[in-house]
């Protein structure tokens, strides 16, 4: 979905037209709302994960050895 996301920004930016993204990204949008509702009628009660948490979860980027980095400034 984050694909989708991209590239109706970049058409946006560009000034195209949008229309054909912008429906399969409401499609997705609804489709996830409808396994999110599936998920809680089967008795799901756990925090679903939003973007902060998953970026919490991802491994930080290093460059290089971080002391030199800090020298540098």
């Amino acid at each position: 979905m984050a694909d989708v996301e991209v590239s109706v920004r970049e058409l946006v930016d560009r000034d195209r037209d949008c229309t054909e993204k912008a429906l399969a990204q409401m499609d997705l949008r609804r489709k996830i709302n409808l396994l999110i509702g599936e998920w809680k009628a089967a008795g799901g009660g756990d925090v679903l994960p939003d973007v902060r948490d998953r970026m919490r979860l991802r491994p930080a980027k290093k460059v290089g050895n971080p002391v030199r980095a800090i020298a540098r400034h």
